[in-house]
């Protein structure tokens, strides 16, 4: 693995980690690079989030190095956020719990990820899909290199799903930042990523969405569930915004665009 690569983000090498005897990951190799979407899929237990953990730092691998480019930020979205329901808090409050941001930081932020109205709703209020979206905009606060998403459709519709992932799309061309992704939403998220990694403690098989899909490993783990069911693809005349109304494709193309 060629660490020295200017487009590589982030990169771990033979990691393992071993919890009280118990094996949990084994020789992993990962290569994040610049402006790809890498997804990691797996059964529960096969060590993703563990995975993830050791790759911000937050746990320690029993073998193998990390590396992560000099000067590379991170922003991560965690799978779950537990917040107080007795804690009066705003979307504006949580958000410059990130830091100390102007509100037009903050706007700009949450513009991004189309909730620029949210910002002085309570978080309390908030549906999981826009939820999704406020935590999404508090990691790109800081206008990281690499964005670390662990299960990011976790709670939300299948509309809201469609909408959340191609936001993710959207601010990796717009950032040409990495994007490492955690997600069950094999549906889905085969269309949505450049990169796949099968990892059930070690890894199963890796590369673009259209080859693992076809992987003995992958079918081996995945064939049943599924069964009847094709990559996602989306050839509508039309598209969703964040909250699930229908948008024109022309008007949904403007938005982008002007997004940028």
């Amino acid at each position: 693995m060629n660490t020295v690569d200017s487009e590589v983000l982030l990169s771990a090498t033979g990691l393992g980690y071993a919890v009280r005897g118990v094996e949990i990951l084994h020789a992993v190799d990962i290569e994040l690079r610049r402006g790809e979407i890498l997804t990691l899929i797996g059964p529960n237990g096969a060590g993703k989030t563990s995975l993830v953990r050791i790759l911000l730092g937050l746990k320690e691998a029993s073998c193998g190095s990390v590396h992560i480019r000099p000067g590379v930020q991170i922003g991560y979205v965690p799978q779950k956020l537990h917040i107080d329901p007795v804690l009066p808090l705003r979307v504006r409050d949580f958000l410059v719990t990130a830091g100390r941001f102007k509100q037009e930081r903050l706007l700009q932020v949450l513009q991004e990820v189309h909730s620029a109205h949210l910002l002085s709703a309570s978080v309390h209020t908030l549906s999981g899909g826009e939820f999704q979206r406020v935590l999404l905009a508090r990691a790109l606060l800081h206008q990281p290199d690499v964005l670390v998403l662990d299960e990011p459709a976790q709670g939300v519709d299948i509309i809201g799903q469609q909408a959340l992932y191609r936001t993710i799309k959207h601010i990796r061309d717009r950032h040409a930042c990495g994007v490492l992704m955690v997600s069950h939403d094999l549906h889905l998220v085969m269309a949505s990523t450049d990169q796949v990694v099968c990892l059930n403690k070690h890894i199963c098989c890796t590369g673009h969405p259209d080859d693992v899909s076809g992987h003995p490993e992958y079918l081996k783990i995945f064939g049943q569930a599924m069964e009847g069911l094709a990559p996602y693809s989306h050839h509508h005349d039309h598209s969703h915004d964040a909250h699930g109304n229908v948008v024109p494709l022309e008007r949904d193309n403007q938005a982008v665009a002007d997004d940028r």
